[in-house]
């Protein structure tokens, strides 16, 4: 939306009926282009809607001819593989929310496709966009029956690249080694001797996973039956199966080599952003100078009292990050919640919250806002000793906490 306050009524509400159509046209996949309805289609059946501020954002400047309609498809794509890519990898998704409603101000209009990639690739932490090597690792060994979207996962597989459209809806997923925790003894006898933890590790893989119309038909049966009955993997014409179809077993070797294949696949369906050496080159950012543990002036007194207090500030969340800087050692949530400046006699730390918000029964906060300090916010305390612990650490609570429910 328009951020000048002093923009008029009339187009104010004209701006309004414009990002109403953009949202319109990707909930009902009606923007007239197959290419983007296509694109929309899949972002809605991910239930992406944390993305929608975003995507509204770059729709509407598609809209203005500021990237061209292949540029805007490649970046639907490209939200929708974070998006899935993450979901694959378990990275917790508390965090989106606040990704995508930053990210326009990371665009460059006049390098508007590349400067998307490049934040996407320099995204860190418990906000990455996953790479190849760690997806395909999550793909090939994740419990997918297990998660939300496989519908989703196995129709878009099954579809890629495929200029005749298969309608899934009235197929249903089937597991090749069945689901039976106690299998017939011709499974059994298939899977070998260690059939027991073959059957735990690999049954609700995507190594293992397919679509049938016939699921109730195939249920137990061994797998040549699997193959050869009505509506069995040897009439199946869905891509899915192809591998499938080749086998006269199916045990652990095929399952794992069905899930390289599948893998090799996503790659190309949910893509990593690619760009050249010199396309990335000005959003590199410059090398820093590395800081560590030992850049600081540590005795037996602040180092102690600084392990002790590493030790709750890191328990607050695993998505705490811990940062040395040239002039304090920085913990972060979403950005600095705390700054701890070593000194002689103790910790001098900085609350990144504004002095007269905080809840301080002992009195042990300053307001340095006149004075100023090294360090994020104008409120800052001393620890000295450990009998404060718990206090600081109520102080730094409130800190973490105002950044976490901060939108």
């Amino acid at each position: 939306m328009h951020r000048n306050r002093n923009i008029g009524i009339e187009e104010l509400c004209l701006e309004i009926y414009h990002y109403a159509l953009c949202y319109t046209n990707l909930i009902y996949s009606k923007s007239g282009s197959p290419a983007l309805d296509s694109a929309f289609r899949d972002i809605r059946d991910l239930k992406m809607e944390v993305a929608y501020p975003f995507l509204l954002k770059v729709y509407r400047d598609y809209e203005q001819q500021l990237l061209t309609e292949a540029d805007f498809t490649t970046i639907l794509r490209l939200c929708e593989s974070y998006v899935f890519r993450r979901a694959i990898c378990e990275i917790p998704t508390n965090s989106l929310n606040k990704t995508f409603a930053t990210f326009q101000n990371e665009i460059k209009s006049t390098d508007y496709l590349n400067s998307v990639k490049a934040h996407f690739r320099l995204l860190e932490t418990y906000k990455e966009f996953p790479d190849d090597e760690k997806f395909t690792q999550a793909f090939t060994t994740k419990e997918i029956y297990r998660m939300r979207p496989r519908h989703y996962l196995l129709a878009k597989m099954e579809n890629y690249d495929n200029k005749a459209h298969v309608s899934l809806d009235h197929l249903t997923i089937e597991h090749i080694m069945p689901e039976n925790k106690n299998p017939s003894p011709e499974w059994k006898n298939m899977l070998g001797p260690n059939w027991q933890a073959i059957h735990k590790k690999y049954l609700h893989t995507i190594g293992n996973l397919t679509l049938t119309a016939y699921n109730s038909e195939m249920s137990d049966r061994p797998f040549a039956e699997k193959m050869q009955i009505k509506g069995g993997f040897k009439e199946s014409a869905l891509r899915l199966n192809s591998y499938v179809v080749e086998q006269t077993r199916w045990g652990e070797d095929q399952i794992v080599e069905r899930g390289k294949r599948l893998a090799e696949l996503a790659l190309k369906i949910w893509t990593f952003p690619d760009m050249t050496a010199e396309e990335f080159a000005p959003y590199k950012p410059q090398e820093k100078v590395q800081y560590s543990m030992a850049s600081y002036a540590w005795n037996l007194v602040n180092k102690m009292l600084f392990e002790k207090l590493d030790e709750q500030i890191m328990a607050l969340s695993p998505e705490v990050r811990r940062e040395y800087t040239k002039l304090y050692i920085a913990y972060k949530y979403d950005t600095n919640f705390v700054d701890v400046v070593v000194q002689k006699d103790g910790l001098k730390l900085m609350v990144n919250m504004d002095y007269s918000e905080i809840d301080d029964p002992q009195n042990l906060c300053k307001d340095f806002t006149d004075t100023g300090a090294w360090g994020n916010g104008n409120a800052g305390l001393f620890f000295d000793s450990l009998g404060n612990l718990d206090a600081v650490m109520y102080i730094i609570k409130q800190s973490f906490e105002n950044q976490m429910d901060t939108p």
